[in-house]
């Protein structure tokens, strides 16, 4: 999404521990997680401006990570079937190892009711297992959604308005 709206950057591996804390709403571990990882990667690249998000699936006041089966897949999304979630994308803007912009933003998806053989379908696509509440707005769990309130592009992983707004407050576009 970057590179569409003209940024040049390097990818460089944060190493966080993807952990939520006991209690941590979904909202505070997406900005939490965001920030470590923006303030790990400043560590290794002294001078740069160094972006990090993170992005959580949260319904009925749990979050939903990236599936670790397809059983647990199947499980996530019999549970988002027919319902709206929150997904809650987090970002960090960090320099020299020190914050310097950070929020959440927040977006409303609807799912329609899926059924068993749409959802077993989709996870043999194997699309599901690397996505945070086990699929991917940008592929085939498009098809899955009825409505977006909010950024979609929050939804995909980066809320690319406000991360373009930050960056461009920063100096860095």
């Amino acid at each position: 999404m970057l590179r569409e709206a003209g940024i040049e950057f390097a990818v460089i591996e944060s190493g966080a521990d993807e952990t939520a804390l006991p209690g941590e709403s979904a909202r505070d571990f997406a900005l939490r997680m965001a920030r470590e990882k923006a303030l790990a990667v400043s560590l290794k690249a002294a001078d740069d401006l160094v972006l990090a998000a993170d992005t959580v699936v949260e319904i009925d006041g749990d979050i939903l990570n990236k599936p670790e089966s397809a059983e647990h897949a199947r499980a996530m999304l019999r549970r988002l079937s027919g319902r709206t979630h929150t997904v809650i994308t987090a970002f960090a803007i960090a320099r020299d190892n020190a914050l310097i912009e950070s929020t959440p933003i927040q977006s409303r998806v609807t799912f329609r009711d899926l059924a068993d053989d749409v959802i077993n379908a989709y996870i043999a696509s194997g699309e599901p297992f690397d996505k945070a509440g086990a699929y991917g707005i940008q592929g085939k769990g498009a098809d899955f959604i009825v409505r977006v309130e909010g950024s979609w592009s929050n939804v995909m992983g980066l809320p690319v308005d406000e991360t373009l707004a930050a960056l461009r407050r920063q100096g860095a576009i």
